[in-house]
């Protein structure tokens, strides 16, 4: 299953390491980024394959909830079937 995280927030250091890293330590492969920091605001979306995770998607997304509390950014992870499904046009 691949997913899609999207961050969005005032831009600081380390927000893509701290993401990477918690990815890295559920054995999620990170697919394909895309970042850009507009006017001091941090923008990313990034794609992920959750074939071999050792974390279910709930709880990707619960840690996901919290690092984002902690670091100030909102952090969205969905499927990508239903990010795809709510964003057709």
């Amino acid at each position: 299953m691949r997913i899609v995280l999207t961050i969005v927030g005032k831009d600081k250091v380390g927000i893509i390491a701290k993401v990477s890293n918690i990815l890295a330590e559920h054995g999620v492969n990170i697919l394909n980024i895309n970042q850009n920091i507009m006017e001091g605001f941090f923008n990313m979306v990034l794609i992920a394959d959750m074939t071999g995770a050792a974390v279910k998607l709930q709880d990707l997304k619960d840690i996901f909830t919290a690092l984002g509390n902690e670091i100030g950014v909102e952090i969205r992870v969905q499927s990508e079937e239903i990010f795809t499904a709510m964003h057709r046009i």
